[in-house]
């Protein structure tokens, strides 16, 4: 009986956690910034993950709050914790952007997270990480251009133009201008200035 009243306490708080949470969108949509962000701040300290994502876009934006990216990352670490996949991107982008000389635990930790959206289908994630990868201190160059890929055929148009600078330097991959051309014309038609202008 203890056990079957938990659980009804458990997807009671869920539940509620998820009403606030959906309220918390429905009030930004409408432009009651102050509303929203209450309602996810509620459902957030609950533990809902994607709630805590939200109040870390609110944080991070200063939408029904004053900006503070602090604690956006607080949240968005929170949310990372539980594996909400675009909480870990922008957690893994911050700890790399704002670690101070790049410690070496803290670059870890940034890219398992990184890691984990890109696996979960996250193409900025995946762009990010091919970048990092390519232009790292050490570049880990068959590594970057697996997750260029992966982008690009997400739909990315920069990693598409990426994938083709690769196939045209030889960078992680056999060097084929063919290959590169194609990759160029692709990122071309789908608007990429930068492959635009390498097709001329």
């Amino acid at each position: 009986l203890e056990e079957a009243a938990f659980q009804l306490q458990q997807i009671f708080r869920i539940d509620i956690s998820i009403a606030l949470n959906i309220l918390g969108i429905e009030s930004m949509r409408a432009g009651h910034c102050r509303t929203g962000f209450t309602c996810f701040k509620l459902a957030a300290d609950r533990g809902y993950s994607k709630a805590q994502f939200n109040v870390g876009l609110c944080y991070e934006h200063g939408r029904g709050t004053e900006k503070d990216l602090e604690k956006a990352a607080l949240y968005y670490c929170h949310a990372a914790s539980s594996c909400h996949p675009m909480a870990q991107y922008r957690y893994g982008r911050y700890l790399l952007q704002h670690s101070p000389g790049q410690q070496w635990d803290r670059l870890q930790r940034a890219l398992t997270f990184l890691e984990g959206a890109a696996t979960a289908g996250i193409t900025e994630a995946q762009a990010y990480l091919g970048v990092f990868y390519m232009r790292g201190l050490q570049p880990q160059e068959k590594r970057g251009l697996k997750y260029l890929l992966l982008a690009a055929n997400s739909g990315d148009a920069q990693s598409r133009y990426h994938v083709g600078v690769c196939y045209e330097q030889g960078l992680g991959v056999q060097q084929n201008l063919a290959e590169a051309l194609r990759h160029y014309r692709e990122a071309a038609a789908a608007g990429n200035r930068h492959a635009q202008e390498r097709l001329k």
